[in-house]
Protein backbone atom coordinates (compact mmCIF):
# COMPACT_ATOMS: atom_id res chain seq x y z
CA UNK A 1 0.00 0.00 0.00
CA UNK A 2 2.57 2.28 0.81
CA UNK A 3 4.37 2.08 -2.39
CA UNK A 4 1.31 2.75 -4.55
CA UNK A 5 1.14 5.90 -2.57
CA UNK A 6 4.10 7.03 -2.98
CA UNK A 7 3.73 6.58 -6.83
CA UNK A 8 0.51 8.13 -6.59
CA UNK A 9 1.88 11.27 -4.86
CA UNK A 10 4.69 11.29 -7.57
CA UNK A 11 2.18 11.13 -10.21
CA UNK A 12 0.29 13.72 -9.31
CA UNK A 13 3.24 15.58 -8.49
CA UNK A 14 4.60 15.54 -12.25
CA UNK A 15 1.07 16.03 -12.88
CA UNK A 16 0.68 19.24 -11.06
CA UNK A 17 4.85 20.17 -12.44
CA UNK A 18 3.65 19.59 -15.89
CA UNK A 19 0.64 21.68 -15.61
CA UNK A 20 2.46 24.46 -13.99
CA UNK A 21 5.50 24.70 -16.27
CA UNK A 22 3.81 23.55 -19.78
CA UNK A 23 1.40 26.92 -19.90
CA UNK A 24 4.78 28.98 -19.23
CA UNK A 25 7.65 27.03 -21.22
CA UNK A 26 6.66 25.05 -23.61
CA UNK A 27 2.87 26.41 -25.09
CA UNK A 28 3.88 29.07 -27.43
CA UNK A 29 6.25 27.26 -29.04
CA UNK A 30 3.84 23.97 -29.25
CA UNK A 31 1.32 25.72 -30.79
CA UNK A 32 3.71 28.02 -33.29
CA UNK A 33 5.82 25.26 -34.22
CA UNK A 34 7.63 26.29 -37.16
CA UNK A 35 5.93 29.67 -37.53
CA UNK A 36 7.21 32.75 -37.99
CA UNK A 37 5.84 35.49 -35.61
CA UNK A 38 4.25 37.05 -38.85
CA UNK A 39 2.73 34.02 -39.87
CA UNK A 40 1.20 33.70 -36.26
CA UNK A 41 -0.34 36.71 -36.88
CA UNK A 42 -1.06 36.89 -40.60
CA UNK A 43 -4.79 36.33 -41.74
CA UNK A 44 -6.01 33.13 -43.75
CA UNK A 45 -8.98 33.33 -45.40
CA UNK A 46 -11.53 31.47 -43.14
CA UNK A 47 -10.29 33.22 -39.97
CA UNK A 48 -13.32 34.56 -39.88
CA UNK A 49 -15.78 31.97 -39.30
CA UNK A 50 -14.58 31.25 -35.97
CA UNK A 51 -13.30 34.66 -34.78
CA UNK A 52 -13.11 33.86 -31.19
CA UNK A 53 -11.67 30.44 -30.38
CA UNK A 54 -10.23 28.99 -27.05
CA UNK A 55 -7.80 27.50 -29.17
CA UNK A 56 -5.66 28.76 -31.79
CA UNK A 57 -2.95 27.03 -33.32
CA UNK A 58 -0.44 28.16 -36.17
CA UNK A 59 2.27 25.73 -37.49
CA UNK A 60 4.49 25.99 -40.50
CA UNK A 61 7.13 24.75 -42.83
CA UNK A 62 9.37 25.90 -46.15
CA UNK A 63 8.80 23.28 -48.73
CA UNK A 64 11.13 23.21 -51.77
CA UNK A 65 8.48 23.25 -54.33
CA UNK A 66 6.30 25.68 -55.52
CA UNK A 67 2.75 25.98 -54.10
CA UNK A 68 1.25 24.28 -57.00
CA UNK A 69 3.53 21.38 -56.64
CA UNK A 70 2.28 21.20 -53.02
CA UNK A 71 -1.55 22.47 -53.16
CA UNK A 72 -2.87 18.29 -54.97
CA UNK A 73 -1.20 16.93 -51.65
CA UNK A 74 -3.66 18.75 -49.78
CA UNK A 75 -6.99 18.52 -51.60
CA UNK A 76 -6.80 14.70 -51.79
CA UNK A 77 -6.33 14.46 -48.25
CA UNK A 78 -8.84 12.77 -45.56
CA UNK A 79 -10.42 9.23 -44.72
CA UNK A 80 -10.67 6.88 -47.47
CA UNK A 81 -8.94 9.30 -50.09
CA UNK A 82 -5.12 9.96 -49.52
CA UNK A 83 -5.12 10.32 -45.61
CA UNK A 84 -2.88 12.45 -43.51
CA UNK A 85 0.65 11.63 -43.97
CA UNK A 86 1.00 11.62 -40.19
CA UNK A 87 0.82 8.55 -38.10
CA UNK A 88 -1.50 6.07 -39.76
CA UNK A 89 -1.47 3.75 -36.67
CA UNK A 90 -2.04 6.07 -33.94
CA UNK A 91 -5.16 7.64 -36.60
CA UNK A 92 -6.66 4.21 -37.23
CA UNK A 93 -6.67 3.70 -33.23
CA UNK A 94 -9.24 6.22 -32.84
CA UNK A 95 -11.26 5.22 -36.09
CA UNK A 96 -10.25 7.62 -38.50
CA UNK A 97 -9.20 4.98 -41.85
CA UNK A 98 -6.46 7.20 -42.84
CA UNK A 99 -4.02 5.30 -45.33
CA UNK A 100 -1.50 8.15 -46.40
CA UNK A 101 -0.60 7.89 -50.24
CA UNK A 102 3.17 8.32 -51.61
CA UNK A 103 1.17 9.16 -54.42
CA UNK A 104 -0.86 12.18 -56.52
CA UNK A 105 -4.58 10.85 -57.31
CA UNK A 106 -6.47 11.92 -59.63
CA UNK A 107 -9.60 10.90 -58.34
CA UNK A 108 -9.69 13.26 -55.17
CA UNK A 109 -8.57 16.60 -57.35
CA UNK A 110 -11.62 18.51 -57.91
CA UNK A 111 -12.59 19.35 -54.23
CA UNK A 112 -14.93 22.49 -53.97
CA UNK A 113 -16.38 24.73 -51.77
CA UNK A 114 -18.98 23.01 -49.83
CA UNK A 115 -17.39 19.51 -50.24
CA UNK A 116 -16.86 17.51 -47.05
CA UNK A 117 -13.65 16.23 -45.49
CA UNK A 118 -14.56 12.86 -44.45
CA UNK A 119 -12.83 12.21 -41.07
CA UNK A 120 -13.75 8.51 -40.20
CA UNK A 121 -17.14 7.28 -39.65
CA UNK A 122 -17.61 9.21 -35.75
CA UNK A 123 -15.30 11.72 -36.64
CA UNK A 124 -16.50 15.16 -37.21
CA UNK A 125 -17.50 16.31 -40.36
CA UNK A 126 -15.19 19.60 -42.05
CA UNK A 127 -16.50 21.22 -44.93
CA UNK A 128 -14.52 23.04 -47.38
CA UNK A 129 -15.05 26.78 -47.06
CA UNK A 130 -12.22 28.15 -48.91
CA UNK A 131 -11.22 26.76 -52.19
CA UNK A 132 -8.22 29.03 -53.59
CA UNK A 133 -5.67 26.51 -55.84
CA UNK A 134 -2.35 26.78 -54.98
CA UNK A 135 -3.39 29.91 -52.49
CA UNK A 136 -5.80 28.73 -49.66
CA UNK A 137 -7.72 25.53 -48.29
CA UNK A 138 -10.05 26.26 -45.15
CA UNK A 139 -12.31 23.53 -43.97
CA UNK A 140 -15.02 24.28 -41.44
CA UNK A 141 -16.73 21.88 -39.15
CA UNK A 142 -20.46 21.53 -39.41
CA UNK A 143 -21.06 22.39 -36.01
CA UNK A 144 -18.74 25.48 -36.20
CA UNK A 145 -16.33 24.82 -33.63
CA UNK A 146 -13.36 23.96 -35.93
CA UNK A 147 -11.58 25.64 -38.68
CA UNK A 148 -8.61 24.52 -40.27
CA UNK A 149 -6.92 26.26 -42.72
CA UNK A 150 -3.63 25.91 -44.82
CA UNK A 151 -2.24 28.83 -46.11
CA UNK A 152 0.50 28.17 -49.05
CA UNK A 153 2.87 30.94 -49.66
CA UNK A 154 5.82 31.54 -52.36
CA UNK A 155 9.03 31.72 -50.80
CA UNK A 156 12.74 31.87 -51.50
CA UNK A 157 12.73 28.54 -50.37
CA UNK A 158 9.92 27.41 -52.51
CA UNK A 159 6.70 27.30 -50.48
CA UNK A 160 6.12 28.02 -47.04
CA UNK A 161 2.27 26.07 -46.39
CA UNK A 162 1.32 27.55 -43.02
CA UNK A 163 -1.38 25.14 -40.97
CA UNK A 164 -3.76 27.05 -38.37
CA UNK A 165 -6.23 25.01 -36.27
CA UNK A 166 -8.88 27.62 -34.53
CA UNK A 167 -11.06 25.38 -31.99
CA UNK A 168 -13.82 26.54 -29.83
CA UNK A 169 -14.77 24.30 -26.61
CA UNK A 170 -17.91 26.58 -25.02
CA UNK A 171 -19.10 23.62 -23.33
CA UNK A 172 -16.08 22.22 -21.82
CA UNK A 173 -15.36 21.22 -18.46
CA UNK A 174 -12.66 22.59 -16.46
CA UNK A 175 -11.26 19.00 -16.16
CA UNK A 176 -11.68 18.69 -20.06
CA UNK A 177 -10.08 22.04 -20.71
CA UNK A 178 -6.84 20.81 -18.40
CA UNK A 179 -7.12 17.51 -20.24
CA UNK A 180 -6.99 20.13 -23.87
CA UNK A 181 -4.22 22.05 -22.55
CA UNK A 182 -2.01 18.95 -21.27
CA UNK A 183 -2.97 15.98 -23.52
CA UNK A 184 -4.62 17.42 -26.71
CA UNK A 185 -2.37 20.41 -27.34
CA UNK A 186 0.81 18.48 -27.26
CA UNK A 187 -0.76 15.72 -29.07
CA UNK A 188 -1.66 17.78 -31.76
CA UNK A 189 1.89 18.90 -32.35
CA UNK A 190 3.30 15.40 -32.81
CA UNK A 191 0.56 14.71 -35.66
CA UNK A 192 0.44 18.08 -36.99
CA UNK A 193 4.12 18.10 -37.34
CA UNK A 194 4.48 15.09 -38.76
CA UNK A 195 1.49 15.91 -41.26
CA UNK A 196 3.42 18.81 -42.54
CA UNK A 197 6.78 16.88 -43.14
CA UNK A 198 5.15 14.04 -44.74
CA UNK A 199 3.54 16.80 -46.93
CA UNK A 200 7.20 18.48 -47.61
CA UNK A 201 8.91 14.77 -48.29
CA UNK A 202 6.24 13.85 -50.87
CA UNK A 203 6.22 17.55 -52.24
CA UNK A 204 9.92 17.90 -52.65
CA UNK A 205 10.50 14.23 -54.42
CA UNK A 206 7.86 15.07 -56.94
CA UNK A 207 8.93 18.56 -57.73
CA UNK A 208 9.64 19.74 -60.61
CA UNK A 209 13.21 18.99 -61.65
CA UNK A 210 13.54 15.96 -59.16
CA UNK A 211 13.96 12.03 -59.94
CA UNK A 212 10.49 10.67 -58.56
CA UNK A 213 11.70 8.19 -55.32
CA UNK A 214 9.76 6.25 -53.07
CA UNK A 215 9.47 8.70 -49.48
Amino acid sequence: MRVLRTAGLITAAAGLTAAAVYPLLLRHWCLTWGATADEETRPIPGDALLPHPDICSTRAVTIAAPPATVWPWLVQMGSGRAGAYTYDWIENLLGLDMHSADEILPQFQTLRTGDVLPLGERGPRMRAAVVDPARTLTFQSEDGRWVWAFGLYPSAGGTRLVSRNRIATPDATALHRLADLLVMEPGSLIMERRMLLGIKERAETRAPGRRSAAV
